[in-house]
């Protein structure tokens, strides 16, 4: 029996390519964490983080930082049937039209955050503390952004009405890591 050959990347449907990269992603999640380093703490990066006039929320103060939580417009598309008559030419039957229509528009929900040059991994080690003493992180107090940490800081953020594992800065005060000032 010959061996298999491999398949080019684009000959393979995306739905099957994503559940690759996915458990590809699974099996490194118990890999040995990156070593300590200015980038460590950032090792995973779940959603942009945009500085204001780059790209951040109109209107946002000067050097800060933000994150965006973006939903989707939801689109319908209707079908609809209607009769025709006979004509001397054609019998009686039904002209379909298709169109679509905006259930929803797009959303953006724009959340303070901490700017990367923040997060260090003295940072990320206090934060899987904090987390840990809440009960949410049971993983090793490594400095390093994990897969972890981040369902831990998403668990934390859905209880204050954030659904994102991108730490805010209202998370980030409330678990006593940033202090609260004027700016912010």
């Amino acid at each position: 029996m010959p061996p298999p050959t491999a398949l080019p990347p684009a000959a393979i449907p995306p739905r099957r390519r994503r559940l690759a990269v996915l458990a590809l992603l699974a099996l490194g999640a118990g890999c040995t964490p990156l070593p300590p380093g200015p980038d460590a703490a950032r090792a995973i990066a779940p959603e942009f983080v945009r500085r204001a006039g780059a790209g951040g929320p109109p209107g946002a103060a000067p050097g800060t930082c933000w994150g965006a939580i973006v939903e989707p417009a939801v689109i319908e598309t209707v079908t609809e049937q209607f009769p025709e008559p006979a004509t001397a030419d054609t019998p009686a039957g039904f002209r379909t039209e298709t169109h679509q229509r905006m259930i929803r528009d797009r959303t953006e929900h724009w959340f303070r955050t901490l700017c990367p040059e923040e997060v260090t991994a003295e940072l990320v080690a206090s934060l899987q503390r904090a987390l840990a003493a809440r009960g949410l992180y049971a993983g090793p107090v490594s400095g390093v952004q994990d897969a972890a940490t981040l369902a831990a800081i998403r668990a934390y953020q859905a209880g204050l009405g954030l659904d994102s594992a991108l730490l805010s800065l209202d998370a980030a005060r409330r678990l006593g890591l940033a202090a609260y000032g004027v700016a912010g």
